[in-house]
């Protein structure tokens, strides 16, 4: 049996998001020295906005795919890469943030649910 609420998947969704962030700036990070690459990332509150938007009018959420896009405005070096190590760490630290705070609420409606199912 498979127990959700429109908050538990609203969760989950935001957790996907702040992982794809995270994958990202790991892997913007591992080619910081790549000729030509150009960092990668996804807007974090247009991704939940679209997801919201997407649960309320009763789809799951997980329907579509993240638009992962070439974060523009940032300095090109010579070799034509433009990755920018401060910026990834203050992305990486924001995204372990946000996905530490979906964590603890997801937790928290499991405890929820449990202890209905505990006092019946």
């Amino acid at each position: 049996m498979h127990f959700t609420t429109q908050l538990s998947d609203e969760l989950g969704r935001y957790l996907d998001v702040a992982s794809t962030q995270l994958k990202l700036s790991a892997s913007n990070m591992a080619n910081v020295d790549t000729p030509g690459y150009h960092a990668k990332g996804v807007d974090f509150y247009s991704e939940m906005k679209r997801s919201l938007n997407e649960i309320n009018s009763g789809g799951s959420g997980t329907d579509h795919s993240m638009d992962i896009v070439q974060v523009g405005g940032l300095l090109e070096r010579p070799d034509g890469n433009n990755v920018s190590m401060e910026r990834e760490g203050l992305t990486l630290a924001e995204s372990q943030l946000h996905f530490r705070a979906g964590e603890e609420l997801l937790k928290d409606q499991f405890k929820i649910v449990l202890s209905a199912i505990q006092d019946k």
